[in-house]
């Protein structure tokens, strides 16, 4: 094991960034399912971590938090938000997207993101599925997405993120040298389970390690 335990490094990094937005990802309410995909998609654009979340608030204090309300905002009223929040860089271009991904939401799942994963057929389906929404859904978006549903939905199996790859090898979790991000996962959940943690909670450990990959990152920047 690293030289911080697992739940230690959650208390100190912190866990699920829908939790820090205040979104209940296990509530039975498919809206707050939806309320971390609209920061999903926030955070997945080349922004700082910061300016998303504070745009994401923005769309939350206006009370656009859902794919009906997205798509009755319209296309202006999207971009006074994103510039609200700071995202004016990408603000044309993600007005047009979250347009689009909620009308096709709207249309092929009547708005439910747990209908679309009920649907799809495993988790490679489900990630195909969400990439279908709209151009500009990467694997990028996709990851940070799902990665929080891990242990909320079953078809929620993203790969282990790079950041936390990185951030678990610095930490002692993984061996220097280690490739196969599969058994990286196996092995980052094998030890939360002998931390005494329950499998729901693995996505803050995995969250933790983000967020330390992110810090390294910066660290690291010329």
């Amino acid at each position: 094991m690293g030289s911080i335990a697992p739940a230690e490094l959650v208390k100190s990094r912190g866990g699920r960034y829908a939790s820090a937005l205040g979104i209940d990802l296990p509530a039975p309410d498919a809206d707050q399912r939806f309320r971390w995909f609209l920061a999903a998609l926030l955070y997945g654009a080349r922004i700082s971590e910061s300016l998303a979340t504070r745009t994401w608030r923005e769309f939350a204090v206006r009370g656009v938090l859902t794919p009906e309300g997205i798509v009755a905002t319209g296309w202006e009223g999207l971009v006074v938000i994103l510039d609200a929040g700071g995202y004016a860089r990408y603000d044309y271009k993600t007005a047009t997207k979250l347009l689009t991904v909620c009308e096709a939401l709207i249309r092929d799942y009547d708005g439910s993101l747990d209908t679309l994963h009920d649907v799809a057929a495993d988790s490679r389906d489900l990630e195909n599925r969400i990439k279908a929404l709209g151009k500009g859904i990467g694997d990028t978006t996709v990851g940070i997405f799902l990665r929080e549903l891990r242990g909320i939905w079953g078809k929620a199996e993203p790969s282990l993120s790079p950041l936390a790859f990185i951030a678990a090898t610095a930490l002692g979790y993984l061996r220097r040298g280690a490739r196969d991000p599969d058994r990286a996962l196996a092995r980052l959940r094998r030890l939360w389970a002998a931390n005494g943690q329950p499998a729901a909670g693995f996505a803050d450990f995995e969250s933790a390690l983000v967020r330390e990959g992110l810090r390294l990152r910066r660290q690291r920047a010329p």
